[in-house]
């Protein structure tokens, strides 16, 4: 039996995949380049993964695939495959917000741990949002402000066009010869996390924010 080998975001960007494919079927391409899409997203699914097993290069293989019924047996059957966001407790979050003394929880409860890339919540009370994620194996968080914004924008962190707001915080980072020296990086990021960990495709972007809040 194969493990789980998907992450969330890879998941994501499958799916995408195969909505290109469809929409090459519906346009009544010819067949020639329809089977060049369809070759393309093979291969940028297969690069997802560095090195891929036997097992899991079968599974992930939709070069067979013609009907829209089949590719949707496809996307359930990898989806039993997804690596889980790793269970984290009350305990823990608190410890990596030490200097919040009411620290606002989510109900981890009721959270879906099988799709998501990143945990995040807000405190409305303080407008401050709170982004969790497992970075080189250790699970790190920051602290966020942030401002609503009336328009639609992109989003740094799933790329995709709707209701966003301005997120920022002050770096770790500090200059030996100026110890009151702060930096402060801001971003457009979804207002709602649950949507944003349904389309976000890659992680490039939000590991640098990470890395860079952290003064990694």
């Amino acid at each position: 039996m194969t493990e789980k080998f998907i992450r969330n975001e890879q998941f994501n960007f499958i799916k995408k995949q195969i909505a290109l494919i469809k929409d090459s079927t519906k346009k009544n391409v010819p067949p020639n380049v329809l089977t060049a899409v369809i070759d393309l997203a093979n291969a940028n699914i297969l690069g997802l993964f560095p090195n891929p097993s036997v097992d899991q290069q079968e599974i992930l293989d939709l070069s067979k695939l013609k009907t829209d019924d089949e590719y949707e047996q496809y996307i359930q059957r990898i989806s039993t495959f997804l690596v889980p966001f790793p269970t984290i407790t009350e305990q823990q979050l608190k410890k990596m917000f030490p200097k919040n003394k009411k620290l606002k929880l989510p109900d981890l409860s009721i959270i879906d741990h099988s799709q998501l890339t990143y945990l995040s919540w807000g405190d409305l009370r303080s407008n401050k949002k709170f982004i969790v994620y497992e970075l080189d194996g250790k699970m790190v968080g920051i602290e966020c402000k942030f401002t609503p914004t009336s328009k639609h924008n992109i989003c740094s962190l799933c790329h995709h066009v709707g209701e966003v707001a301005y997120f920022s915080t002050v770096t770790k980072a500090k200059k030996s010869k100026n110890p009151d020296y702060y930096k402060s990086i801001g971003n457009f990021i979804c207002t709602d996390s649950s949507e944003c960990n349904k389309r976000i495709t890659n992680v490039n972007y939000l590991t640098t924010f990470l890395r860079d809040s952290l003064g990694m």
